[in-house]
């Protein structure tokens, strides 16, 4: 008998073929993905909601926002999981170094604080409810009773909570005052 030397058929060919396009296929999608219609959701999921991480942000704020947005990236921007994955005690992973989040936000040791209004542009309250003609006379804020109940009318009720508005907003000056006295 002479010896047989292996031969390869058409179904070996076939199934090389196919198997080789989709390695190369895996490869070169892999590396140049950035132009393709397919590739949007691996280029977005390095975007995260800032709302999700000032969400998570506020729930713990021992946290780091790198942690956070590195974990909700990598559950796709999902909350619950997150939120489930600190609270089973599990934690949240170190990002690695390479990690960039394409969103800025402040980080969570510092509470995000809006800019201070200048004073010409924003009122204080007394100016804003008229209540100058009050503060002179400090005496009748102590005395005023407090209201029964109630009222059925519209505009009693109206009047009483604008009352209530001002007595607060003059107590509240009060007690600033008598802080600033005390400290000086």
């Amino acid at each position: 008998m002479p010896d047989e030397e292996p031969s390869l058929n058409i179904p070996s060919l076939l199934t090389l073929a196919v198997v080789s396009f989709f390695v190369i296929r895996w490869f070169f999608k892999r590396d140049g993905e950035s132009g393709t219609p397919g590739s949007r959701s691996r280029v977005r999921g390095n975007v995260v909601d800032p709302a999700q991480v000032e969400q998570i942000s506020q729930m713990f704020p021992q946290l780091s926002t790198r942690d956070i947005m590195w974990d909700l990236q990598r559950n796709s921007g999902n909350v619950a999981a997150t939120t489930e994955r600190i609270l089973t005690g599990r934690g949240l992973d170190t990002p690695p170094p390479s990690f960039q989040p394409l969103v800025a936000i402040p980080p969570t040791g510092v509470p995000a604080q809006p800019a201070p209004a200048s004073k010409s542009d924003s009122q204080d309250l007394i100016s804003r409810y008229n209540l100058a003609a009050k503060i002179i006379d400090n005496s009748e804020a102590e005395s005023t009773a407090k209201p029964g109940g109630w009222s059925q009318s519209k505009e009693e009720r109206q009047r009483l909570l604008q009352k209530r508005r001002d007595d607060m907003i003059l107590a509240a000056r009060r007690k600033m005052m008598q802080k600033e006295q005390g400290s000086a």
